[in-house]
């Protein structure tokens, strides 16, 4: 969802995906943080991670913004790992 300011404060609003008949099964199974405030990763644009065979994404912090794998491949930018969900 959009990110939208309120007074001083950043707010983010997610709309979460369930799956299945009855919308019971959520679609993100796992979310897995990789930097760390005392241990950054940072990866170069040719060595951006593909999660689950491409049926992940990967979250980067990059001069371009915060991206996914697939956008910073597109980019050809490289930047911090900043997590893996799927």
């Amino acid at each position: 969802g959009p990110e939208y300011r309120k007074g001083t404060q950043y707010k983010l609003r997610i709309w979460l995906k369930y799956l299945g008949p009855r919308n019971t099964k959520p679609a993100i199974r796992n979310i897995v943080k990789v930097s760390k405030p005392g241990r950054r990763i940072y990866v170069p644009a040719r060595l951006v991670p593909y999660v689950k065979r491409g049926l992940g994404v990967a979250i980067m912090s990059t001069d371009k913004g915060v991206i996914t794998d697939k956008e910073a491949r597109k980019l050809g930018v490289g930047g911090e790992v900043i997590g893996f969900v799927w």
